[in-house]
């Protein structure tokens, strides 16, 4: 697949690129940045995978996620796509920062007029892993995904309907359970429609409820995340994983905020962590 490198920039003796291609998912050109630490000719790396949230691009994490440092001493290639399609023809709610461009929920859309654009989950599921193993010095058998809120969710959910793929899976302030909140009421009706049955596989705490499961957990929130009652819910993480058996790491840290403040905080370990089970 033919990929157009829009810069390079040398970053702890590794390269970090910015690319975009046509996507046959989204019917869309689509960005997204590649971080690769230094390496011996011939090497292949282990992948871990980050989903931004609500608003965001590729660049939010590229520019502010403090990950390379960690990524470069771990020997971890660091994939970060965008968040919905973009562009003129591409449907938008555009007095709703929480729907439609930069909202795509990581959801395959059933509903007019998302449907034709709104690929995302195929984007990241399929085809953004081929365009990954073909440019770069990727061990797809040794994959970690990661993310931030609206990520989070994507980070969850995708790992836990993919475990053969993905060997960790750790998130920053994640919507959990997007059947039982604002954010995710909204997104799901109008992308999936109001079969609340369909929406289980883009729910984290359905999915485990129905029998998804992931052996290594992590969730990092934050206890000032204005965010945290109305739309998080980490709480109902914990019960679904005691319930299922399930034995995650859910760190509730004293202070921290919904920024990339945080993130970047707690960035270096969960790389650490990923890297520890990516081997």
């Amino acid at each position: 697949m033919t990929i157009e490198y829009l810069s390079q920039n040398l970053a702890f003796e590794g390269t970090q690129h910015v690319c975009s291609h046509r996507s046959r998912e989204t019917g869309t050109d689509m960005t997204f940045s590649v971080y690769v630490p230094p390496h011996m000719p011939g090497i292949k790396l282990p992948v871990l995978w980050y989903l931004s949230g609500l608003t965001c691009t590729h660049a939010n994490v590229t520019e502010k996620g403090e990950y390379r440092k960690a990524c470069a001493e771990h020997g971890i290639i660091f994939v970060a796509p965008d968040t919905s399609p973009r562009g003129d023809d591409v449907p938008d709610a555009t007095e709703e920062y929480d729907f439609g461009k930069g909202a795509g929920f990581y959801v395959d859309a059933t509903q007019d007029p998302w449907s034709r654009h709104y690929r995302m989950r195929s984007y990241i599921e399929n085809e953004l892993p081929e365009i990954i193993a073909e440019n770069f010095p990727a061990d797809m058998a040794r994959q970690g995904i990661t993310g931030h809120s609206m990520g989070g969710h994507g980070a969850l959910t995708i790992g836990l309907r993919n475990p053969g793929r993905f060997r960790s899976i750790s998130a920053f302030a994640p919507i959990v359970a997007p059947s039982q909140v604002p954010w995710g009421e909204k997104a799901l009706a109008r992308y999936i429609g109001d079969d609340r049955a369909a929406w289980r596989e883009y729910d984290a705490v359905a999915l485990i409820e129905d029998g998804a499961r992931a052996e290594h957990l992590l969730v990092d929130q934050g206890t000032a995340d204005n965010f945290l009652e109305d739309q998080l819910k980490p709480s109902l993480l914990a019960m679904a994983c005691a319930k299922a058996g399930m034995m995650p790491e859910i760190r509730m840290q004293s202070g921290y905020d919904h920024s990339y403040y945080f993130i970047a905080t707690f960035m270096a370990e969960h790389v650490a962590w990923h890297a520890e089970r990516l081997g």
